[in-house]
This record gives C-alpha cells, sequence and structure tokens, in this order.
C-alpha cells in the first residue's frame, strides 16, 4: 500500500456542529487505514465538543506540523492558544473568528504540499465576515487563494451531481448573472472535473433552464432560448457533450436526471433543493476548478443542535473519503496523460 493520505480538517464554527461530526467521524479507528486526519483547532475545544457529545473513548494526537502527523491516530493542531468562550447554538463574532484561524492556517499549509487534500467544517457566513475574509463562503475564498480563474459549486453523492452557474447571490441578480461566456466556463470546468476527478471519459451533462418550463418556448422568459440553447451548442462544438434546457420541476421529478453524469443549474436553490433530497444527508460539496482538492459535508452550522450530540457524520465521512478518492483519481489521470500504457500497472497498485 502506498503512503496515506494527509487529509487536513478545518473545523468550522465552533459554536456549531463542525466539531462534533469530526469527532464522532474519527472515532472509527477503521477510517485511519484509508488517511491520516490533521485537524486544525484547539485541543481545549475539542475537548469541550467532546464532552457535550458524549464521548468518553476517544483523544487527539497533539502537533505543530503536518510532518509530525502519527498515521495511526487523529492528529490536531493548536491554532491559538488562548482560552476562548464556547456558546453552543449561537451565532457571534468568536465563532467567526476562530474559523477563520482554523481555515488559514490549513489553507496554508494546504497551499504549502503539506496536505493533501483539504475537507472544511460548516462555517457562518456572516460571522465569518472579517479582516481578510470578505466572502460569500469557503468556494470564493479558496479561488482567490489559489489563484483560480473560475470554479465550480459541485455537489456530489453517489448517484447524482450537480454544479450551479450561480452561487451565492441574491435572487433577483441570478438573471442578470446568466450570461453565455459564464455557463460555457461552468461546463468546462465540470467536463474536465467529470474526467480527472471523476475517471469519467466522456461526461454527458444536463444543462437546466432558467425560467419555468424552460421559458416556454419564450413565453415565460427569453433567457432559456437567446442565452442557453445557444450556448450548449458552443459548448457541444467544444466536444463538450451536454444537452438541454431541461425545465427543472420535471427534470426532477421524473428519472431524467439518472441519465447523466452530471448536471448544471442555473442558480444555488434549484440545484441544492432536489440534490439535497434526493442524496438525502449523503451528499458533499466538492470546489471543482482549484489546482488542489476541497470538499466539505452539505450542511450547515446546525446551531439549534449544536451540542446535543444530535449531529448525523454521515455527510462528513462521505466528504473525506471524496477527498481521498479525488486526489488519487487525479494524480493517476496525470499519469496516465504522460504514459497511457502504465494504466494496468495503477489498477494492480490502487488500493
Amino acid at each position: 500500500m502506498s503512503e496515506k493520505l494527509k487529509i487536513g480538517i478545518s473545523v468550522g464554527d465552533i459554536n456549531g456542529i463542525g466539531l462534533e461530526v469530526i469527532i464522532k467521524s474519527l472515532m472509527d479507528n477503521r477510517m485511519l487505514e484509508f488517511f491520516t486526519p490533521i485537524v486544525y483547532g484547539n485541543t481545549k475545544v475539542a475537548s469541550f465538543h467532546r464532552k457535550a457529545a458524549g464521548v468518553t473513548d476517544f483523544s487527539f494526537h497533539v502537533i505543530s506540523s503536518p510532518e509530525q502527523a502519527n498515521p495511526k491516530r487523529a492528529n490536531i493542531i493548536n491554532c491559538w492558544q488562548e482560552d476562548v468562550k464556547i456558546s453552543l447554538g449561537e451565532q457571534n463574532e468568536v465563532g467567526g473568528k476562530y474559523a477563520f484561524i482554523s481555515l488559514q492556517k490549513a489553507t496554508e499549509d494546504l497551499k504549502s504540499g503539506l496536505l493533501d487534500a483539504l475537507v472544511t467544517a460548516p462555517i457562518n457566513k456572516h460571522n465569518i465576515q472579517q479582516e481578510g475574509f470578505h466572502f460569500p463562503g469557503h468556494t470564493e475564498f479558496l479561488q482567490e487563494t489559489f489563484s483560480s480563474s473560475d470554479v465550480l459549486m459541485f455537489m456530489i453523492s453517489e448517484n447524482l451531481r450537480v454544479g450551479v452557474v450561480t452561487g451565492h447571490i441574491p435572487v433577483k441578480d441570478v438573471s442578470d448573472a446568466i450570461t453565455s461566456d459564464k455557463i460555457l466556463q461552468k461546463l468546462r470546468i465540470m467536463n474536465s472535473s467529470l474526467q480527472k476527478d471523476f475517471w469519467i471519459k466522456k461526461p454527458k451533462i444536463a444543462v437546466l433552464g432558467l425560467n419555468p418550463h424552460a421559458g416556454d418556448e419564450g413565453l415565460i422568459g427569453s433567457e432559456d432560448n437567446d442565452i442557453i440553447r445557444p450556448t450548449i451548442e458552443k459548448a457541444n462544438q467544444e466536444n463538450i457533450y451536454c444537452f438541454g434546457p431541461y425545465a427543472a420541476d420535471g427534470f426532477f421529478a421524473g428519472d431524467a436526471y439518472t441519465k447523466f453524469d452530471a448536471i448544471l443549474a442555473m442558480y444555488h436553490d434549484q440545484g441544492l433543493i432536489p440534490f439535497k433530497h434526493i442524496a438525502s444527508r449523503n451528499g458533499i460539496n466538492y470546489t471543482a476548478g482549484l489546482p488542489v482538492v476541497r470538499t466539505s459535508p452539505d450542511h450547515g452550522t446546525g446551531y439549534d443542535i449544536a451540542g446535543k450530540s444530535l449531529a448525523s457524520h454521515t455527510s462528513f465521512v462521505e466528504a473525506i473519503f471524496e477527498a481521498v478518492h479525488i486526489v488519487k483519481r487525479r494524480r493517476e489521470h496525470e499519469v496516465l496523460s504522460e504514459n497511457p500504457l502504465s494504466f494496468r500497472r495503477l489498477s494492480k497498485d490502487r488500493d
């Protein structure tokens, strides 16, 4: 077996469920057979959440850098030393301050090549706003940090993959933000990710319309006919196999979504509401288009259940394993691109 990957984990809002789902995920020692976890947080804060969750048989191995990580333990790096007042279930500046400190340190190590991937626990998009972080969310922060011209919020589950053209923007601004260039760029990122991150040689992509009934031939808005349909034709000329625009309600109500490798939605809720319903807490969020691998669970801070040991860690476990799988697929794809004849050897060596 090759050396295990080092997966960095940021703790998110310390007043939410982030550390609870992290601890619950890493309690199972079988997880350590596949990767080495490195949590970016604080041992006192982690101990508070461990006790709140009623966990007695778990502890972190404290290190100061990823190089010191014990491959047989769940590791933690103390990103701050001061005592912190934890207010479970509250949205306050403290939660945002330390969520950013954790994210900053983990991102620095990811950028330096000390980590193989990053899994981010949920933040609150309001209280994390501070000097150094003026972004709608993780996705935009990472895009700037890694100087990516564009990225794709890509929701992933076992049977469904959904990306969005417009992410965290008001609904009233969506129509103006839907341009041919933006749709085409998202299709390029999605197609490339499906090929190198998921090993789908010729992805088949469905594109949703913007308006009800995909515009009904212009009766309900012009964007579908004037912008989306011509862009699909352009994409096909680039050998991106995409189809549509499809009316979103009928597309998800039937089984049409099962016939495609991925779906491009026009705006956040159009894609994420059906995704979260169909994935049923087994989905994850993947930021496609970055030079590094970052995943996260598909839920938020969970203030309403923080400290009650009610949070499900299923999505977080999926986020970790998807990060591991994507890193391995991406690296093997690079090797195969340089030497296609090595496929047989790689297939035997995969673990």
